[in-house]
């Protein structure tokens, strides 16, 4: 199965999502704009349209797509509109894209359940939204955070919320 998730700078989410059992593949990319074969630096202008997004393949017999949404959620702010953190812009917007009704579905249920359950003291801005062409990421931005973990963002940045992931799990 696939899923693709925006919930700010791809280093930050695929990291993450590399540590889930029933994770077969975490990709970087770009989705959502309206550029054919974007490049980083005309995703990071804003003005593509694009999000980061990390593309999931992942074996549902071991992980349910639930669990996937609880992760995203709980690692990344989806309360902030076009933004994470210092990351600012609408590539970095809270997004889901999702493959297929059952997606969509659960999707929708699950912020439910978090606005119901009052979860965050914020709105959630996160959309839901049906997948488009995956363009994925130049080389250098795959297995970021493994190949460069001494990179001050990386040290900063996901570092602290990796072990924060980590931690509750």
């Amino acid at each position: 199965m696939k899923a693709t998730f925006g919930g700010g700078c791809f280093w930050c989410t695929e990291v993450i999502f590399q540590q889930l059992a029933g994770v077969n593949s975490v990709k970087p990319g770009y989705m959502g704009g309206r550029r054919e074969n974007p490049t980083y630096e005309q995703v990071c202008t804003g003005a593509t349209g694009h999000a980061e997004v990390v593309h999931i393949d992942y074996d549902e017999t071991v992980l349910p797509y639930r669990r996937l949404l609880e992760v995203f959620f709980k690692t990344h702010d989806p309360t902030t509109l076009n933004r994470q953190g210092n990351d600012i812009g609408t590539q970095y917007r809270s997004v889901i894209f999702y493959h297929d009704a059952q997606q969509r579905t659960e999707a929708e249920a699950f912020i439910r359940e978090l606005v119901e359950h009052k979860v965050y003291a914020a709105p959630i801005v996160t959309e839901v939204s049906p997948a488009q062409p995956f363009y994925e990421a130049e080389d250098y931005h795959h297995n970021y955070f493994n190949n460069n973990p001494q990179n001050p963002y990386c040290a900063a940045v996901i570092a602290p919320k990796l072990r924060k992931f980590l931690d509750s799990r």
